[in-house]
């Protein structure tokens, strides 16, 4: 079989197992020319299992209109967001302080985020939770 040729990449970031043909998704994959009811279902099938969460999602499109995706694990502000019970980070950074994590919940985080970050351990992926956590002013419980 031969090898078939990539056309394009897309990356979106869709709620998960809401994926719809109207905007945005039809104005950025309807271009593309690929099947925008089929993607629909395939995704809306593949995260039914997530709902309520943003998933990134990259698309791959090939020259005979076929496409293949890869679902990724959901933004790190997103599931601090979550954990947090936050609506939305500070707008001064550290400054400002509007939640707090327990070492646990940043460890859990870590653990969703790990396959996606690029970090070895994860300890390390905890630092970069962290991190991220406390420029959206939620302070980190040692």
């Amino acid at each position: 079989m031969a090898k078939k040729q990539v056309t394009k990449i897309i990356k979106l970031q869709i709620p998960a197992g809401k994926a719809t043909p109207a905007p945005p998704v039809g104005t950025v994959l309807g271009p593309a020319g690929i099947n925008l009811q089929e993607f629909c279902t395939k995704y809306n099938d593949a995260t039914r299992d997530k709902m309520g969460d943003i998933l990134p999602v990259v698309i791959t499109i090939y020259e005979d209109r076929t496409f293949d995706f890869v679902i990724k694990t959901p933004p790190t502000p997103f599931l601090i967001k979550k954990v947090a019970n936050v609506k939305k980070g500070s707008t001064k950074g550290k400054k400002e302080i509007v939640g707090k994590l327990t070492k646990e919940q940043v460890k859990e985080i870590a653990e969703t985020k790990l396959p996606d970050l690029n970090c070895y351990t994860l300890d390390e992926a905890m630092k970069t939770v962290k991190g991220t956590a406390e420029n959206m002013g939620i302070e980190v419980e040692e």
